[in-house]
């Protein structure tokens, strides 16, 4: 006897076209998660240059007592001629990449003591004068030296014109000067 070959029903053209859809949904879900991490990343590495250049700023402000003297015009070689800012090419292309603005504000001014002076300490050589008769007989004077203590904020933003992305710093530094100066830019 002989069969009659049977008509085949499809399944398994069926079951591989869902599961070609659902390797295609696996493979688009994946692909924009992994966009989204590298632009995660992307935006990381630009606040990371951002907040280096702003503390490469500000680095550069308090290396010296410039700023003490004229608060205005802190950095040594300003960014196209602006006071208080300077450039940085983070990519090497010779192209600036970060403007960093920055602005020192005096927020304390004391006057140094003249027992609180160490004569073997050089900043501190500067700001003796001679004092008082008594000073020896009573072990130690509170008369005012030449010299005052500043504190001082150093705000600085960082700016990336390119992505968009700022950074701001704010870091405090003490600095022993002359009174004088003190007087002149730190009320």
């Amino acid at each position: 006897m002989m069969t009659v070959p049977s008509r085949q029903s499809g399944a398994a053209l069926i079951v591989s076209l869902i599961m070609l859809a659902l390797i295609t949904l696996l493979a688009v879900a994946s692909f924009k998660l992994g966009n989204s991490n590298l632009q995660i990343v992307g935006n990381m590495q630009r606040r990371n240059e951002a907040m280096s250049a702003a503390q490469g700023a500000i680095d550069q402000v308090v290396s010296n007592t410039v700023f003490t003297k004229t608060p205005t015009n802190a950095l040594p070689n300003p960014c196209n001629g602006n006071p208080d800012t300077t450039c940085v090419d983070v990519n090497g292309d010779g192209v600036p990449d970060v403007t960093v603005t920055v602005a020192p504000t005096c927020v304390a001014n004391h006057v140094v003591p003249f027992s609180d002076l160490n004569p073997f300490v050089p900043v501190d050589q500067g700001c003796m004068k001679s004092p008082p008769p008594n000073c020896a007989a009573n072990g130690g004077c509170n008369a005012e030296s030449m010299c005052s203590d500043t504190v001082w904020n150093t705000h600085a933003q960082a700016s990336d014109a390119t992505t968009g992305a700022q950074y701001v710093v704010d870091e405090g530094t003490r600095v022993r000067i002359p009174s004088v100066t003190a007087d002149a830019t730190c009320p």
